[in-house]
């Protein structure tokens, strides 16, 4: 009896957060064409250390995850990297996962691929259990569901990112992301193609700033519906800074600000027409290359913490995001790892 409930509990969260989505996904499915927010889920982030630092990374990166966060820096590794996170949402209703490889090629060039996946998976469709005995077109005490008539599907975005970065000198590195974009609800799909341009540039062996121009020529998304989505272009920009603390840590404060032309006024920082600004900041504070405490603050009002590990080859991070209402929504807790073939053997030509 007890199993009875928790599974009719589980089911009814899962129909309303259906309810929810279809909504939104009908707006897109049956509208015209539209910008704002698109490409939303590839605005949430990756890997344990930036999202404990809210994200303001795009100056501060040097590893695999520069693939998403600055194509321009990931010509500054010299081994090659895996990195993988897993981030539970909702109540642990939404998955978002991410995978990335990245190799040094040649003297001054890397390539590296990243898959990203957000997913509402077994969500039960309805739509045809429902038996109107009154026939009056209302689901009432009257009613009531056929079981056996509810399927179930799965609802995903999937971005797939290829990444090329050379690095210019010992202070500039660039990059250029292909990516490729999949979307699905129920029996809806979508694809599209997009391009990212990155840099950074070290104004100092402390001081760095970079910049990510992300849909650059705007990303076409079409749905097998005939709905047509535009995302458009996003420029991330900002600046990092190490500061000396005592003989064997470091304090690195960052912030990044994000510039979209979608007219999101009021769901901004800022916006002047329709162009708003949204903001980053995160602080580190390093002990001799062994572990880090992280605090920031989201473009979107969320307190941040984080912190991580280096352990031989293998860094282990960890960050904690607050919802408001969170008894509701549940707090979101993001694991990453990251493993780097430190081997003479492996290491970039030249270096």
């Amino acid at each position: 009896m007890q199993k009875t409930k928790i599974a009719s509990l589980v089911n009814h969260r899962r129909i309303l957060f259906l309810f929810l989505f279809l909504v939104s996904a009908g707006n897109i499915l049956a509208q015209g064409t539209g910008n704002k927010y698109a490409g939303e889920f590839l605005a949430i982030g990756v890997g344990g250390r930036p999202l404990g630092m809210g994200g303001a990374f795009v100056s501060l990166v040097n590893d695999v995850t520069a693939g998403y966060w600055n194509p321009g820096a990931l010509a500054r590794i010299n081994y090659p990297q895996f990195s993988l996170m897993h981030d539970e949402r909702f109540g642990n209703l939404v998955n978002y996962d991410y995978g990335s490889v990245a190799v040094p090629w040649g003297v001054n060039a890397s390539l590296g691929l990243s898959v990203i996946r957000l997913g509402v998976d077994d969500v039960p469709n309805t739509k045809n259990a429902w038996v109107d005995l009154n026939n009056n077109g209302y689901f009432d005490n009257g009613d009531r569901l056929d079981y056996s008539q509810i399927n179930f599907f799965n609802a995903a975005d999937w971005a797939f990112i290829a990444t090329y970065s050379k690095k210019h000198s010992e202070k500039l590195s660039y990059g250029v992301n292909l990516k490729v974009i999949s979307r699905s609800i129920d029996d809806g799909s979508a694809w599209g193609i997009g391009f990212d341009v990155g840099a950074i540039y070290n104004v100092t062996p402390k001081f760095r700033v970079g910049a990510n121009l992300q849909d650059v020529t705007t990303t076409l998304l079409a749905w097998n519906t005939g709905r047509r989505e535009l995302i458009t272009p996003t420029a991330k920009i900002g600046g990092s800074y190490d500061i000396p603390f005592f003989k064997t840590g470091r304090i690195t404060p960052a912030l990044d600000f994000d510039v979209r032309f979608e007219n999101r006024k009021f769901a901004s920082l800022a916006a002047v027409g329709p162009v708003s600004f949204d903001m980053h900041a995160g602080l580190e504070y390093g002990f001799k290359d062994l572990f880090a405490l992280r605090v920031g603050y989201n473009d979107v009002k969320q307190l941040t913490f984080g912190a991580g590990v280096k352990l031989p080859k293998l860094n282990l991070d960890y960050s904690f995001a607050k919802f408001d209402g969170s008894d509701q929504l549940g707090n979101t807790h993001r694991i990453s790892v990251m493993f780097t073939l430190d081997d003479e053997k492996f290491r970039r030509k030249g270096e």
